[in-house]
């Protein structure tokens, strides 16, 4: 299992939200490239990189941090936030992101994303399915579909899509424990999928929950932030 650790962008400045809501944020460091930089030299390979301010404006905002921590460590960086046209996520990969995480455009511009998926391949395309109580929700969470999570992983999945990026609104932010359960739901459903969890890891028990259920990467966000797990910690996995 990867530990993917998480540096979320507002103002080019890493931060945290709970459950995706703006006014709880907390700003952790002003410097994202050296964050990025502290977890290359733990020997962890992989960044899940969130441009908040992008996600806000429909188009990237911090693509010089991008740039900066692409071109500054080897970390393989995915990217999200704002990507919803084609030179948005053009923009992305010539900023040196290796995949890119389409969330919302995959519910509201299925036939671009589908497009996507067909001239990247699937192993720079990563599906962001973001779920509350099993719906899919979009637009910064703030908006619940009636789009069952299973069945619309599945679809992409028929599509091509390898990896997904799943995240319990319920969960993130709160340290509470990620959903487990709901993991192990969807890869009895599909056994060959990259299934990435998000939100709610707070220790490294959760950590190894999430390893036995098979599930791909683990994001961890606020639980380093907060010191609840340590670099040498999270650098074991995998």
């Amino acid at each position: 299992m990867y530990i993917i650790p998480a540096i979320d962008l507002i103002g080019g400045k890493c931060v945290r939200l709970s459950q995706g809501d703006y006014s709880s944020k907390k700003e952790y460091h002003d410097d994202p490239l050296e964050m990025a930089k502290r977890f290359e030299g733990a020997g962890i390979t992989r960044l899940h990189l969130v441009d908040l301010d992008g996600a806000k404006a429909k188009k990237i905002v911090n693509g010089d941090v991008l740039e900066r921590i692409c071109s500054g460590t080897s970390l393989k960086v995915d990217f999200g936030g704002g990507i919803q046209a084609d030179e948005e996520i053009e923009k992305a990969f010539s900023l040196g992101a290796k995949q890119v995480t389409g969330g919302s455009i995959a519910v509201k511009n299925p036939t671009l994303f589908d497009e996507w998926i067909t001239k990247y391949g699937s192993e720079k395309i990563i599906l962001g399915a973001d779920a509350k109580n099993k719906k899919i929700a979009v637009g910064g969470w703030e908006e619940t579909t009636s789009v069952e999570l299973i069945p619309f992983i599945q679809s992409y999945f028929d599509k091509g899509i390898r990896y997904v990026i799943c995240t319990d609104v319920a969960k993130d932010g709160l340290l509470q424990g990620p959903s487990v359960d709901l993991y192990r739901e969807i890869l009895q459903e599909i056994p060959e999928l990259k299934l990435i969890a998000s939100g709610g890891v707070s220790s490294v028990k959760d950590l190894e929950e999430l390893e036995k259920v098979g599930v791909y990467g683990a994001i961890v966000g606020k639980a380093y932030y907060e010191g609840r797990v340590t670099l040498e910690e999270l650098a074991s996995f995998g």
